[in-house]
């Protein structure tokens, strides 16, 4: 049976139709022209993840794909695979895309998914047939392939061996560290066609297919990308991956303030700490007006600016730097703080205008997988869409700051003047010594709710592997903050030691899960 890629076909040909950076139609099998642009989706140039190259997909002078396409004769499918896996070949250093036959329409066509290389930079020849072979450094330029010459060769050349960290082995990790019902969630909410095989694979394959485990068979590895996105507790892996949402009720300078910590993989922390802010801070104010009828309805922050400056500093942020991604909101802005700064090459005039157009990604893979969960659209369009967020609602401009160095960067969202502020988190309960609770603590209250559990038990029902791990950044927590307590406090080394939830600990399931325990 073909293999199947993690994306889907049908998606990938009718709502991106336009052929670009990542994808390119060659409507037959033309191993010279196809090898040039594997060649520089290996490259890599602007560090985007690589791309597809779609045989058998005619298209239009646009670059739109025709339907139905035209299609490869079955007969033939074997011959393209073996002249593909010798051309491939001469490539150098070797490079070989994933390959996957597809059905479109009743027409077979062959799916090579090329994703950045791992040893840039890549040459191919100028002509696969030709005896005297003339190899070049081949990179994508809008919707072309061209040779790299001159500067742009240099620059290239300057690339050797560097990969974007996101695409990384993570040497500190095993594959098994990899969750697979992570992986099948995303293939499922994505639209893959590989959710439907995906249960009966190991997380190894799953892993390869996903492009989030490399290396030979004997050794495979996880990648840097796969633990931030595929596992529940990534932050043991890559400390301070989390977002700090930071109420300030008296301002930035007052005494008092509430936090709330969200980690966990990626894509869940975005939108844990996403629907937290609108729930909590986000507040719309009706403006009356005795001349018309119609009422004049602001936020304070209008919740498309804050999820384009957070899904940004998520995306843009190093994870190398034990620092985490903050937002601090109080009566009269909202602030969003990550580490480094912007490229020297993007000047601070180009953010006001709009302008504001990376060179090259320092996520590449994150920026991918947050592009198919419809996360952001990884063009550089975050600062024009935060823009027009707050212009529709009449706010303020954003003002967006970085330092000299740029080892920092912050978006303020000036709150309307017009709108109306919020007086608490609504989601927080009152009891200081509950106000603070981590989502890991909240996923023990959770299962200790069932009653008196061993260690080991509240353990295994987490699905967690490393027990210091567990101790560390759930128990020792919980039992720190009265929400836990040892049913035999006076032996915390026996065998017969359980755990339970402390009156407080039952306050805060009632006021945040609606149960009693």
């Amino acid at each position: 049976m073909p293999n199947k890629l993690p994306i889907n076909l049908l998606d990938l040909l009718r709502q991106r139709t336009v052929e670009g950076e990542r994808i390119e139609y060659k409507a037959g099998w033309n191993p010279d022209a196809i090898i040039r642009t594997l060649c520089a989706f290996a490259n890599d140039f602007e560090n985007l993840g690589g791309g597809y190259v779609v045989i058998g997909q005619d298209c239009d002078a646009n670059g739109q794909p025709i339907f139905p396409p035209v299609g490869l004769a079955i007969n033939q499918l074997d011959k393209i695979q073996q002249e593909l896996l010798a051309a491939c070949q001469l490539i150098q250093p070797p490079y070989f895309p994933a390959l996957t036959v597809q059905e479109v329409e009743g027409r077979q066509l062959i799916v090579l998914q090329a994703p950045g290389g791992m040893h840039r930079p890549y040459k191919a020849p100028a002509s696969v047939s030709a005896k005297q072979k003339s190899w070049h450094y081949y990179i994508r330029r809008y919707s072309s392939t061209v040779e790299a010459k001159g500067e742009t060769e240099q620059e290239l050349l300057s690339l050797t061996a560097q990969v974007p960290w996101d695409d990384r082995f993570a040497l500190q990790a095993q594959v098994s560290d990899l969750s697979k019902p992570l992986m099948v969630e995303y293939l499922t909410e994505v639209g893959s066609a590989l959710a439907t095989d995906a249960p009966q694979m190991t997380v190894e394959e799953l892993g390869r297919q996903l492009n989030v485990v490399g290396g030979p068979s004997e050794a495979p590895r996880s990648k840097n990308v796969g633990l931030l996105f595929f596992n529940e507790t990534p932050e043991r892996f890559f400390p301070y991956t989390q977002i700090d949402v930071v109420w300030f009720p008296e301002g930035a300078g007052g005494d008092r303030f509430d936090e709330k910590v969200f980690k966990g993989p990626l894509a869940r922390m975005v939108r844990d700490a996403l629907g937290f802010i609108q729930r909590n801070y986000l507040v719309e104010t009706v403006v009356k007006h005795p001349d018309r009828a119609q009422a004049t309805r602001v936020w304070n922050f209008p919740y498309a600016a804050i999820e384009e400056a957070l899904v940004n500093a998520v995306y843009h942020r190093s994870y190398e730097e034990r620092e985490p991604i903050e937002v601090r909101i109080d009566r009269k802005e909202l602030v969003v703080l990550s580490v480094p700064g912007p490229d020297r090459s993007i000047k601070l005039t180009d953010f006001a205008a709009g302008r504001a157009v990376s060179r090259r990604y320092r996520n590449r893979r994150i920026g991918e997988f947050l592009k198919e969960l419809d996360l952001t659209e990884g063009r550089s369009t975050g600062v024009p869409k935060m823009l027009r967020a707050m212009a529709a609602n009449g706010s303020p401009a954003p003002q967006f700051e970085t330092d000299d160095d740029r080892l920092a960067y912050m978006v303020r969202l000036p709150a309307h003047p017009l709108s109306e502020q919020p007086e608490a988190p609504t989601d927080q309960v009152t009891d200081q010594v509950t106000d603070q609770v981590t989502e890991e603590v909240a996923r023990l209250l959770r299962v200790a709710a069932l009653g008196e559990q061993a260690r080991s038990a509240l353990q295994d029902a987490l699905g967690l592997k490393h027990a210091p791990h567990f101790r560390q950044a759930y128990l020792m927590p919980a039992m720190a903050a009265n929400l836990l307590e040892m049913t035999r406090p006076d032996q915390p080394n026996s065998r017969l030691q359980r755990y339970r939830l402390t009156p407080k600990g039952q306050q805060w399931l009632v006021s945040h899960e609606g149960r009693k325990p």
